[in-house]
């Protein structure tokens, strides 16, 4: 296939590689001209991204937020109304159902297909081609979207026939995810008051009960004092706001996931925003008079 990626961000070049590796040919654009420019000396296509949308079998969108989705897909110089009529969208941003319905609608009015489809894994995942893809849409968007989806991802859920259901689910993991880490600072830091140092916790809690997949993952970033971003501080805030934003409108009380949402809006108050997220154990560590390990912390 002849795929665009637009976004080339930790978890978008990742999979723009794996797309790469599967066979297909990529067509790529990023605000950040290093990052297309890699790709390219990669095997991917030289060609700009805006002259191929009408040759493109699909096009996977993996920007920041709902905005700029919005804005590569129906603006100004919008790709969406440059696709071909068997062409599939495929919109792996994390954003409200109400958008993701949205932007299914706008799609169909220009005869392309449209698939809802968030990705969870991490940037690692993405690079190996071992995603998780929680997706709905039409039985054809999905036939359309197979060959990609296929280099993506490791698993696909297949969530029914109708946009917003793929965004409704990682709106629930997101839940859980944005939970996990603040919980996971808020232990890792709590242990440091008990006398407990924050290598001994990671060697002790991952084969306990009170272990998750984010602990796992995110701790040993505390431990190194490594907070290079995999996925920022300054995801969460959006994130966790589609969450809460989608409760509210359920009448819907999420009140840990609010706890959450304020640690991560203090960390990126405190000018750690572009920080990994495990760096939200920095605001434990303040508050707490902690010295955490690493430079710098």
């Amino acid at each position: 296939m002849k795929i665009g990626v637009v976004g080339l961000g930790s978890m978008g070049y990742g999979i723009a590689a794996s797309l790469l590796r599967a066979g297909h040919e990529v067509v790529s654009a990023d605000v950040n001209a290093d990052a297309v420019k890699r790709l390219r000396a990669e095997g991917g296509s030289n060609e700009d991204i805006a002259a191929a949308a009408p040759k493109l079998d699909a096009l996977v969108v993996v920007v920041l937020n709902a905005g700029q989705a919005e804005e590569v897909l129906f603006g100004k110089d919008g790709l969406v109304g440059w696709l071909p009529g068997d062409a599939v969208v495929m919109l792996c941003v994390t954003v409200a159902p109400d958008f993701a319905r949205s932007a299914a609608q706008k799609c169909a009015q220009s005869e392309v297909l449209f698939l809802d489809a968030p990705i969870s894994g991490g940037s690692v995942k993405a690079a190996q081609g071992k995603l998780s893809i929680m997706a709905s849409g039409t039985p054809e968007a999905f036939i359309r979207a197979r060959p990609a989806l296929d280099a993506m991802a490791e698993t696909v859920f297949e969530l029914g026939d109708t946009a917003g259901a793929g965004s409704a689910m990682k709106a629930v993991n997101q839940m859980l995810a944005g939970v996990h880490i603040a919980a996971m600072a808020e232990a890792i830091t709590f242990g440091m008051t008990q006398g407990i140092d924050p290598e001994t916790f990671i060697n002790v809690i991952p084969r306990c009960a009170g272990t998750s997949w984010m602990l796992e993952n995110r701790a040993p970033h505390v431990v190194s004092g490594d907070f290079t971003p995999h996925s920022a501080i300054d995801i969460w805030p959006k994130d966790l706001g589609i969450v809460l934003d989608a409760a509210r409108a359920s009448k819907f009380a999420a009140p840990i996931t609010a706890a959450a949402l304020q640690q991560f809006l203090a960390a990126s108050g405190m000018g750690l925003g572009r920080e990994d997220d495990a760096a939200v154990a920095k605001v434990y560590a303040r508050n707490a008079g902690l010295t955490l390990p690493g430079a710098g912390n």
